[in-house]
């Protein structure tokens, strides 16, 4: 098979299209949960990919790699190919019978200045994790190690924890987990972010006064559900 240039299709793509490194800078001072909320309320992996540490936060384009469940071979290849600042997304099929990073692998990760791990798989050594501080975010941890002989993709459509992943989207992480957001649509919600943010504290400081503790979208919501009729109040 090949591709629209007329050559023969691999399964390790070396070029692809990053979000451009100054939406990621803007991107990483919002939440993930402001980002999945004016996104459209989706991207968002399943909680089972969570932080090794509360305090990891990460934001980069997405370096994919599609792995056979128990084996990290094309992780080490990624490895080698991946640029300062990408965050490798892993399709480890939700595997938790061994783990594909631990801090060998993660200690060079940060050494080559990647912007993250996330992994639908396992870790181990998640103390030393921890201590070197460089976000990782994965489904548990396991101690005992994977084998490293089965081949697998680079740079294709992952599905990691539930999502379909591009290479090149923008991946942010925090304490409440992964969003994933197309690159063609990342610049798109950096103001409708900005505006969430000033709205929600807006809201904040209402609550801290006293004032409009009853959200105001309530009773018309209860109303469209037919839970209220109309002119009737709560």
């Amino acid at each position: 098979m090949n591709d629209k240039t007329g050559l023969p299709l691999t399964d390790i793509r070396r070029d692809f299209e990053r979000v451009p490194a100054d939406i990621v800078a803007k991107a990483s001072q919002f939440a993930a949960s402001i980002l999945a909320d004016v996104a459209g309320r989706r991207g968002t992996m399943d909680g089972r990919i969570a932080p090794v540490s509360p305090a990891m936060r990460m934001a980069g384009p997405a370096f994919t790699i599609e792995v056979r469940p128990g084996d990290n071979l094309m992780i080490h290849a990624a490895m080698s190919m991946a640029r300062p600042g990408d965050v490798l997304v892993v399709d480890g099929k939700a595997d938790r019978t061994c783990a594909l990073m631990g801090a060998i692998m993660i200690s060079a990760c940060r050494k080559m200045g990647f912007g993250g791990a996330v992994l639908d798989a396992a870790v181990r050594d998640t103390e030393e994790l921890r201590e070197l501080g460089f976000p990782v975010f994965a489904v548990g941890a396991n101690p005992n190690g994977p084998t490293k002989f089965v081949p697998g993709r680079i740079n294709w459509p992952v599905s990691c924890g539930g999502i379909s992943v591009q290479p090149g989207d923008l991946v942010v992480g925090d304490a409440d987990g992964v969003v994933v957001i197309e690159r063609e649509k990342a610049a798109s919600l950096l103001d409708a972010a900005a505006k969430k943010v000033d709205d929600e504290k807006a809201r904040f400081a209402d609550i801290a006064a006293g004032r409009n503790l009853k959200p105001k979208w309530l009773e018309p919501a209860l109303r469209a559900a037919g839970v209220l009729k109309e002119g009737e109040t709560l």
